[in-house]
């Protein structure tokens, strides 16, 4: 099948970096996703026919398939996670998938009220993961493999500190244990932070790696899921240490977090020093209006609103798309993409359109 696409992009993560720096306006966008859903890229890997040439008896064809189909799609980096290699058991349930492209097996949620640690026995009794027996395989393998114009990006796993906490307690015995068990979540907290700095620390010693993407949802549609201090206390310190190891080691720290943050915004900017902010939501704060509101401070990412890639056309799609680059561009600091991420209910004709817009707006 012909290529989606009307301009061709060769990959550049040094203007990557430079545009997230915000080093003056870029000549051309970057395009940036905190992720496709496994079940996305296998249906633009099939349509397209990118598997030729591919062998896939390749021990590592996972990888080499990363590679070409992210260099298709335009970006400029791969991204990895080595979450798969820290385990933390979680209670979670699992349901029928119901979009168009199904996954397999279900989606999976997690208990919102109870999770695996309640009380300091089952603290005691956790099976926390050894960060330094953590499999490195996919970033070795990029060390040495990865096309000189990409970089690596490394992503998530490392950074669920609040996600963790309300995880391995849940939601809900989180928000009790807030008031009754303070040194119960201070204990947990200060062990996600352990875990993660110790991960962090491995990942940045390879060069490869040109940014950190922390993330860690920390909100809903109208505030912070626990309060403004009790983030400050548990929850930002770490976030914090994340982003001085990855400053000292010249590397950019980037934050996906979803919800409403605005009262922890300037926390996030001025103390914690995060680099740039992911997750956009049209009902929260759209992207041009975080553009104007503190566009001159960090750099922003994504933004095209996942409810509106779903029910929207492919004109609005594009109309949308250039509205945001004419607000967005000027100065650096914006990288193209959803608000989100590209789930497998997002129409694959509708994402496409947005990156074609994107080519074609700086052709």
């Amino acid at each position: 099948m012909a290529s989606p696409f009307s301009v061709d992009i060769t990959p550049d993560w040094q203007g990557l970096l430079g545009c997230i720096r915000r080093r003056g306006t870029p000549e051309r966008v970057f395009h940036i996703e905190l992720f496709l859903d496994p079940e996305v890229e296998a249906a633009i890997w099939d349509q397209y026919n990118l598997g030729d040439g591919i062998d896939g008896h390749d021990p590592f064809y996972d990888l080499r398939r990363k590679v070409a189909l992210q260099r298709f799609l335009g970006y400029d980096y791969v991204y990895v996670s080595c979450e798969d290699e820290v385990p933390m058991p979680l209670m979670q349930t699992t349901v029928q998938d119901s979009a168009a492209l199904e996954r397999t097996g279900g989606r999976t949620f997690m208990d919102e009220q109870r999770g695996p640690i309640t009380n300091w026995q089952a603290f005691e009794s956790y099976p926390w993961p050894d960060p330094e027996v953590a499999s490195m395989a996919a970033f070795e393998w990029y060390e040495e493999n990865l096309p000189q114009d990409m970089c690596v990006i490394a992503f998530g796993g490392f950074s669920h500190l609040f996600e963790y906490l309300s995880w391995l307690m849940g939601y809900e015995t989180l928000c009790y244990s807030l008031y009754d068990r303070r040194d119960l979540v201070a204990a947990i907290s200060e062990r996600l932070i352990d875990i993660s700095r110790r991960v962090l620390d491995r990942i940045l010693g390879f060069e490869r790696v040109k940014l950190i993407w922390g993330s860690d949802d920390m909100g809903f549609r109208t505030a912070t899921l626990i309060s403004p201090q009790d983030l400050r206390e548990f929850i930002l310190p770490g976030h914090k240490l994340l982003a001085e190891m990855s400053h000292a080691a010249g590397r950019p720290y980037l934050l996906h977090s979803c919800g409403n943050l605005a009262r922890i915004m300037d926390d996030l900017i001025d103390d914690v020093g995060i680099d740039a902010l992911h997750s956009f939501e049209d009902t929260i704060t759209t992207v041009t209006e975080a553009k104007k509101a503190f566009g001159d401070r960090i750099a922003l990412l994504g933004g095209v609103d996942v409810d509106f890639l779903c029910r929207a056309d492919e004109m609005q799609v594009r109309q949308r798309v250039r509205q945001t680059l004419d607000v967005c561009m000027p100065g650096g600091g914006y990288c193209l993409g959803s608000g989100n991420s590209i789930a497998n209910y997002v129409p694959l004709g509708n994402y496409l359109a947005m990156l074609d817009e994107g080519r074609r707006y700086a052709a």
